[in-house]
């Protein structure tokens, strides 16, 4: 007997169609059961209904951990078919940095948005040609014993790795931020800095949904 097609979970919130902001998780090194990232669904809830024209979508991995990659990478491209935005916008939280970094190749794609995003050395950036890429760092984010974190340094890094290739994008350090956005206590709990967060984010997002459509869009629409 065949074994049932397992698929990664994404939650959808907003208009059913336009363009899309698709949200990617961190992990860890243990293969465990991918979950809803608490700093994420925060932040959304916050943000679509700011942005009413954008939709929003959040990926659930199968199995959260950097030592799967692969496993989150197929995730991170069926998110992306399945939501299927002529425009689309990749955020990436932690590991979901480079998550997203490496599916921006897809024609569908126009840049990334890190939140404290894990960008290691040996992540290749040549999917963000042609692509633009934003990041946002908490100053105090560090990795403890058991306790997730990424160093700004680490990101800065990648950031100017990108910008070598000629990669346009900005660099933001929120000062006293730590790693996560928001903690789950049965339902997600902001930390300190939080609302900077959602400002600065909603600053990237601006230019990304209020651009108008290409003229090769807007001619679809109209037949």
């Amino acid at each position: 007997m065949a074994r049932p097609v397992v698929i990664a979970e994404v939650r959808t919130h907003g208009p059913a169609s336009g363009p899309a902001v698709i949200c990617m998780n961190g992990g860890r090194a243990a293969a465990v059961e991918g979950t809803w990232s608490a700093s994420l669904e925060w932040l959304v809830g916050r943000l679509a209904p700011r942005f009413p024209g954008l939709r929003f979508a959040e990926v659930k991995y199968r199995v959260k951990s950097w030592n799967r990659f692969d496993s989150c990478l197929e995730d991170a491209r069926q998110a992306i078919e399945r939501v299927d935005a002529e425009r689309t916008l990749l955020l990436g939280f932690s590991m979901g940095g480079a998550v997203a970094i490496s599916v921006a190749d897809d024609p569908r794609v126009e840049g990334v948005l890190g939140l404290a995003p894990w960008i290691p050395d040996r992540l290749s950036l040549e999917p963000l040609r042609g692509r633009r890429l934003d990041v946002i760092h908490g100053s105090l984010d560090r990795a403890f014993p058991g306790v997730p974190g990424v160093s700004p340094a680490l990101s800065r890094r990648g950031f100017e790795r990108a910008q070598a290739l000629g990669v346009p994008g900005t660099y933001t350090l929120i000062r006293g931020a730590l790693h996560a956005i928001a903690l789950r206590a049965g339902r997600p709990v902001p930390l300190p800095r939080a609302g900077e967060w959602v400002n600065e984010i909603a600053i990237r997002l601006e230019p990304f949904a209020w651009r108008p459509p290409h003229r090769s869009e807007s001619s679809r629409k109209a037949r």
